[in-house]
């Protein structure tokens, strides 16, 4: 028998589900699901790699490119031929955590959570935290330790404490990187360290505080309280110098209260 296929996940419904030439259309309408549209929404719209949005939709960049080249095949024959365009069905998910289109996705954080669907069940990952004393450290380019979450299937199998062993800034997305790390939580960071964990495919959530563990249940019952715009607010002191500006590495200033 085949495999049954495997849920789509999209931001949200499309504000608009059909369109239509100024003039009477021409033939049968296209139909384009809902999946497809999402697929073109993130790499046309938002800019995003095949391997960013196979990573959004959790498919893989093969299923990715699929759905892309049918997607586009369709919005050409109803550009090009006159046709009505309906976006309808197909086999997805909406994100469950924002109700209404925040048009950026989980890799640029949705300003109310992560557009990447937060609910347990049926998610593998790792989760690393800043980690200190039980708690959630505040300076990310300064971390010492991070506490490693290991899910399977929506729920922490093991985790544990490992040293960065002196990595710090820019080097610490490699570092976890180099632990299989998909998911951050963390304090303060900087623009430049999001940046290198942007690259890496690791999603951020910062301007996290209290208990690490607290933190990651709250994360994966889609509760987590965090800043997606946070910024690196201790910039001086994580660099030893009170005159130092951080433009040369992406560090942003403080954010003001």
């Amino acid at each position: 028998m085949p495999r049954p296929q495997k849920e789509r996940f999209v931001c949200c419904q499309p504000r608009n589900d059909s369109f239509s030439p100024g003039s009477c259309p021409h033939g049968q309408p296209v139909m384009l699901t809902v999946d497809e549209y999402e697929a073109v929404r993130l790499i046309d719209l938002e800019n995003c790699t095949q391997e960013e949005c196979a990573a959004q939709m959790r498919v893989s960049r093969t299923t990715v490119q699929g759905i892309y080249s049918c997607a586009r095949w369709k919005i050409a024959d109803a550009l090009v031929n006159g046709k009505k365009l309906i976006i309808s069905g197909g086999d997805y998910a909406t994100c469950k955590c924002c109700g209404e289109q925040c048009g950026r996705g989980f890799l640029k954080q949705c300003s109310k959570r992560s557009c990447r669907k937060q609910q347990p069940g049926g998610t593998n990952m790792n989760i690393a935290v800043a980690y200190e004393n039980g708690n959630i450290f505040q300076h990310f380019g300064r971390t010492e330790q991070f506490k490693i979450y290991e899910i399977k299937d929506g729920k922490i199998a093991h985790s544990e404490i490992i040293g960065t062993m002196g990595n710090s800034h820019g080097a610490l997305a490699g570092f976890l990187s180099s632990h299989k790390v998909d998911t951050l939580i963390c304090g303060g960071i900087g623009g430049g360290a999001q940046q290198k964990l942007s690259e890496a495919g690791i999603r951020l959530f910062g301007g996290v505080s209290g208990s690490a563990d607290e933190a990651v249940t709250n994360l994966l019952a889609g509760k987590l309280s965090y800043d997606p715009d946070v910024h690196c607010e201790h910039h001086d002191r994580e660099h030893g110098d009170e005159g130092h500006s951080c433009g040369d590495h992406g560090c942003e200033n403080s954010r003001k209260e």
